[in-house]
């Protein structure tokens, strides 16, 4: 009998996938609008208004994805991976988890220090969260850019992770996450006889 833990056998569950998921394409669209507003001023003003109500959605959703997981434990690490990657792994998820709650955060701390509105949609408005003043809006300034280096290394690091083990260690540890439906793993006679 094989004990070893495979990932065809152990998923998160369907909403925790989804809010995944949603979150990443979510991430990855806000660090490009940050990278092009800066690059770009001619389409500042138009990227600023997706970026907001962008961050107070990846705010939202953090929140929610923190109620998710203490609601749900995450399945078992699979055997493929040490102890070291385990606890690697556990560090860099509250890393990331920390850099989603605090980048949003201290972007709308920052706005409010500059008495920039936060609008939602229409008339709804963030409320301020922070004195106006320009100096604290400076340091929160800096402290958003680098939350932002510090969320795509971060990013980047995890999203390297996954692609060493799904195509060097082929342990297929992306259908975890995955919202396709995981391929069974073939039984060990089957694998022999071909």
């Amino acid at each position: 009998m094989n004990n070893k833990i495979t990932a065809a056998g152990v998923r998160f569950t369907v909403l925790s996938r989804l809010l995944h998921w949603s979150m990443a394409a979510m991430v990855i669209a806000q660090l490009f609008i940050g990278v092009t507003m800066v690059a770009s001023l001619s389409y500042y003003p138009l990227l600023l208004a997706i970026h907001r109500p962008l961050g107070t959605a990846i705010l939202a959703f953090a929140v929610v994805r923190l109620v998710n997981r203490s609601m749900h434990r995450p399945p078992p690490f699979l055997s493929t991976m040490s102890p070291i990657e385990r606890r690697v792994a556990v560090w860099s998820e509250y890393l990331l988890y920390a850099l989603l709650l605090a980048q949003p955060l201290i972007g709308w701390a920052m706005l409010s220090a500059a008495r920039y509105p936060i609008v939602l949609y229409g008339a709804i408005h963030l409320p301020d969260i922070s004195p106006h003043n320009i100096a604290v809006y400076a340091i929160l300034r800096l402290c958003h850019t680098f939350l932002a280096y510090m969320l795509l290394l971060t990013f980047t690091a995890h999203m390297c992770a996954i692609l060493f083990h799904t195509f060097v260690l082929r342990d297929r540890i992306i259908d975890r996450m995955a919202l396709w439906p995981a391929k069974r793993a073939m039984p060990a006679q089957s694998r022999t006889k071909s």
